[in-house]
């Protein structure tokens, strides 16, 4: 790959985040090298890039030592199972991405004096007593729940760069995820969406957990994606939430889903999941004012959208 123009690499490129990320770059002028070991990333994902001169991808795990060759002036770390299903069965794996992964990937910023971005979570804020979340509410986390792997690699993660930035001057980015949504979501992910989708378009019944009033805020990927990109060109170590403030209660996205799906699917409820969290809802102010960025597309497009992604797999 010729290397003349700027030089991201995207940890985690594969994955559904990832591989948009991926596509945003390239259309404003960057060499992409996603690296990927296709643990829950998917080759679909980033099939229209292969032939692009400007895309390479790589198959490696970012948990043993990394060497990429030539200039880098960007590392985006995406590389973590990221849905609750992958919670338990792939809990250790998650640990390690989040340990040895990122160490590895600060290492090769360092190596090439590139910026760090990290992909953290709003899962950083577990179960929030805070409403909506800052990024100065330090979060009700259990550290030993099902969740757990996740959370707290995560968070190991978020102090592991801070640690890198205060002793060794790196420059790092870190983003909090809020709820993101749109095509390339895994079909058997267990996240929110995607489920109400399958289950909608199947003529199953739409899983509601809990009483439903649980709430989430969702934020489609394209708006995902430009915020993660102004994060990296802003100067700040410090963590930005980014994520849609406009909140949603989960029985209200499950009648969405119905009616543009035109689906005669009925709801069913099921006990809530242990830890799970009952409000979650950024404050977007700091993206707002240092970034410039807030997300543009409303949920019903962005749903629409999605839906129709999700059709298109299963003719």
């Amino acid at each position: 790959m010729k290397r003349s123009g700027p030089v991201a690499v995207v940890a985690g490129g594969a994955g559904f985040i990832g591989s948009h990320l991926c596509d945003f770059l390239i259309e404003r002028g960057f060499r992409v090298i996603c690296l990927d070991n296709l643990l829950t990333g998917r080759p679909a994902n980033i099939a229209h890039l292969r032939r692009t001169p400007a895309f390479e991808f790589i198959r490696c795990d970012v948990t043993r030592p990394l060497r990429i060759p030539g200039r880098v002036d960007l590392v985006y770390n995406l590389a973590s199972p990221a849905s609750p299903r992958d919670f338990a069965r792939l809990a250790l794996e998650i640990l390690a991405a989040g340990a040895y992964g990122t160490g590895n990937l600060l290492r090769l910023a360092r190596e090439k004096h590139a910026v760090f971005v990290m992909a953290s979570t709003s899962e950083v804020y577990g179960d929030p007593r805070e409403h909506p979340q800052r990024e100065t509410y330090r979060g009700n986390v259990n550290p030993t729940g099902p969740r757990s792997a996740y959370d707290e690699a995560k968070r190991y993660a978020e102090a592991l760069v801070s640690a890198w930035h205060r002793v060794r001057g790196l420059p790092v980015r870190i983003a909090r995820i809020f709820n993101t949504y749109g095509p390339r979501m895994r079909t058997d992910d267990g996240r929110l969406v995607p489920n109400l989708i399958q289950q909608a378009l199947s003529g199953r019944p739409l899983t509601v957990y809990g009483s439903g009033r649980q709430t989430r805020s969702f934020c489609y990927v394209s708006d995902m994606v430009e915020g993660l990109f102004r994060l990296a060109g802003f100067g700040t170590a410090e963590p930005v939430n980014l994520g849609n403030p406009a909140e949603f209660t989960v029985l209200q996205l499950a009648r969405l889903v119905l009616e543009l799906t035109g689906s005669q699917s009925r709801i069913v409820r099921r006990p809530l999941p242990e830890n799970d969290p009952k409000r979650r809802c950024p404050d977007i102010a700091r993206a707002r004012r240092l970034l410039g960025w807030r997300p543009h597309v409303p949920l019903r497009q962005g749903l629409r959208r999605t839906i129709e992604w999700f059709r298109e797999q299963n003719p």
